[in-house]
């Protein structure tokens, strides 16, 4: 099977989907059967059934993996940019997905306050806003993901994707 599955995994603002599109880039001139998801578009292709509490977030993560699976069964190379911080949806991943690195994408706190992209973590401290992982819905950070990338800043994506590449072709020797 040459299909595989990148499973990129953070808070919301770590920097999956730029980090993911960029990567993408990269595989898509390798493997030409490459695709992209990123959870707002999976959301949306699944009609926007389920809400943003944990037993719902659970369900849209468990349903990005399956589909994830389908697709590296038929050898395509996926590349997943989701929040999906449930340990039992990354064991499923590894027991359940032949071809599967889990990439974690680290942000402190307070660099995520500050990018506050989508005003999530600003609307959660005033009280506007609530199931937001990582603030008030519990997260479970990966333990032991393949590659542990931190964006804290200090690089450009561009500089972020190249150690990913890197570390990618480190874990497939």
């Amino acid at each position: 099977m040459d299909g595989r599955l990148y499973w990129i995994t953070g808070l919301s603002g770590a920097g999956k989907t730029t980090i993911g599109n960029l990567l993408y880039t990269y595989l898509k001139g390798k493997y030409p059967n490459t695709v992209i998801f990123d959870g707002d578009a999976l959301r949306q292709a699944f009609g926007n059934d389920l809400g943003y509490s944990a037993e719902d977030r659970f369900q849209c993560a468990m349903r990005y993996a399956r589909l994830c699976r389908l697709l590296v069964e038929q050898d395509i190379h996926v590349v997943c940019c989701t929040i999906s911080m449930f340990d039992q949806v990354r064991e499923w991943n590894r027991r359940n997905i032949e071809n599967y690195s889990e990439i974690y994408i680290e942000v402190p706190l307070a660099v995520l306050e500050e990018r506050n992209q989508k005003n999530l973590y600003r609307d959660v401290k005033d009280g506007k806003r609530e199931d937001v992982v990582g603030m008030d819905l519990k997260l479970q950070l990966p333990e032991n993901p393949d590659i542990r990338l931190v964006n804290d800043g200090t690089r450009t994506p561009e500089e972020m994707c190249q150690v990913l590449i890197g570390e990618l072709a480190k874990e497939r020797q």
